[in-house]
């Protein structure tokens, strides 16, 4: 029901409330990935919601395209919140972590706004949770990356989810050695980002590009599948460049067999998301009924020395937004928001319903008192519309002056108990099946 007398309240585009519900969800969601990450060996890092805009600037044009600036009337210097909390991290670890011993395994958890193109219909706001392993420049700190990704999707019940793996560095080495102009060398760089096989083949062939070179970039969009395609990358690829790069990409596969979770992988060595910020390993997971990545991440070692401290690093982030989409109807999640306890106290003294509502939470349980004065009907009703799965009613009729009575909100079956069985069993307690029903 909306209400006639509230004022107009629009919000920017891009953004959005989030209302307790979904609140809940979007924290059970960060809660299960931080464990992860936490069993992994990371600590949690905060950056601020605000930066320098030329000390953000360093984290290269694409990024800084998306930044919102401002003016900062403290200083006069112009302010920018970071699209992205990676470069954040990348300056912490330069300039304040440069002492302590290598690597750092950081996460972190926040909100980024990036400017998003008109009617583009994208968030401007987006929850990010990741992780940064920093100063290990080897194929087990890549793989360690995409392993803690498919466990996470794992933990939240995701089943025929895939992660795309790609090697930026293989792309390069085709496109530095092909003798192709800077300008030939961007249309193409656009067409195969979209998987634009004809497109590619027509700009090859009015650059007059030689057959070799023609053979190598019409098959990188083709360069998707299973280990397959290793064979066949191998095959083309008439660099040094390029060949290393698909050792490194074997060896992060080899790795991750023993991991076992080959059956969530697939090879896309025409994905160049990224290029100009990722070195080596890159990859995103897809989840099923979503056309976005639910996760994307890869290796960066140029980052840190932009802010004059070399380091190899990789490191990824979780879209949480778009895993609480795929997670709409999921009754895990669903039961994740519920809530234990309502107190419904229908004595005049107040002394017995705070002193079982503490006790009930020192046990771990949440509980609410019903401190409006309604009817029982009324304050079941406000159980089930704010989703607590018990009403435990204070002096009902239908109990000894020793008891209490536990409603069931789902299907208001109840049962008497005693304090030392409610506080003993909690949300255990067993509902008789032909019992009493209240109402």
């Amino acid at each position: 029901m909306t209400n006639p007398s509230c004022i107009e309240a629009p919000l920017p585009k891009g953004v959005s409330d989030f209302l307790p519900e979904t609140a809940d969800k979007i924290t059970f969601i960060a809660d299960s990935i931080h464990r992860v990450f936490e069993l992994w060996g990371f600590r949690r890092m905060i950056t601020p919601l605000l930066e320098f805009e030329d000390v953000l600037a360093r984290m290269g044009d694409e990024l800084r395209s998306k930044t919102f600036r401002f003016d900062d009337r403290q200083t006069g210097r112009l302010l920018a919140i970071p699209p992205d909390i990676t470069p954040q991290v990348a300056r912490v670890v330069a300039t304040r972590m440069h002492a302590l011993p290598l690597p750092h395994r950081i996460y972190y958890s926040g909100r980024v706004l990036r400017q998003a193109q008109m009617q583009s219909g994208r968030s401007r706001e987006i929850f990010q949770s990741g992780v940064e392993l920093i100063g290990l420049n080897s194929p087990e700190a890549d793989a360690e990356m995409v392993a803690m990704a498919v466990q996470v999707l794992k933990d939240l019940g995701f089943t025929g989810f895939k992660v795309d793996l790609g090697q930026v560095e293989f792309y390069r080495g085709i496109m530095d050695s092909s003798g192709l102009s800077a300008e030939v060398k961007a249309q193409l760089q656009e067409a195969i980002s979209k998987k634009e096989v004809t497109a590619v083949r027509s700009i090859l062939e009015a650059a007059g590009a030689p057959e070799r070179v023609k053979e190598e970039i019409s098959l990188l969009p083709r360069l998707y599948g299973g280990r397959e395609v290793l064979k066949e990358a191998a095959r083309i690829a008439g660099n040094e460049r390029s060949k290393k790069a698909l050792d490194n990409l074997a060896q992060v596969i080899e790795i991750l067999d023993i991991y076992g979770v080959a059956e969530h992988l697939t090879i896309d060595l025409g994905e160049i998301r990224g290029l100009d910020y990722h070195t080596g390993i890159t990859f995103e997971g897809f989840v099923p009924g979503i056309g976005e990545a639910v996760c994307s991440g890869g290796r960066y070692d140029d980052l840190t020395a932009k802010y004059g401290y070399p380091a190899p690093a990789t490191g990824f982030t979780f879209n949480i937004l778009a895993l609480l989409a795929s997670m709409a109807k999921r009754p895990e999640v669903e039961a994740s928001s519920s809530r234990d306890f309502l107190i419904f106290n229908k004595k005049d003294e107040r002394r017995e319903a705070l002193e079982v509502a503490q006790k009930l939470r020192s046990l771990g349980y949440t509980c609410a008192r019903d401190i409006i004065k309604r009817d029982f009907e009324s304050s079941l009703d406000y159980a089930k519309k704010t989703d607590i799965r018990m009403l435990l009613v204070i002096g009902a009729e239908e109990c000894a002056a020793d008891q209490l009575y536990l409603v069931r909100v789902a299907d208001r079956r109840a049962v008497a108990v005693s304090k030392e069985e409610l506080f003993d069993k909690g949300l255990d307690l067993k509902f008789d099946q032909e019992g009493e029903n209240h109402g």
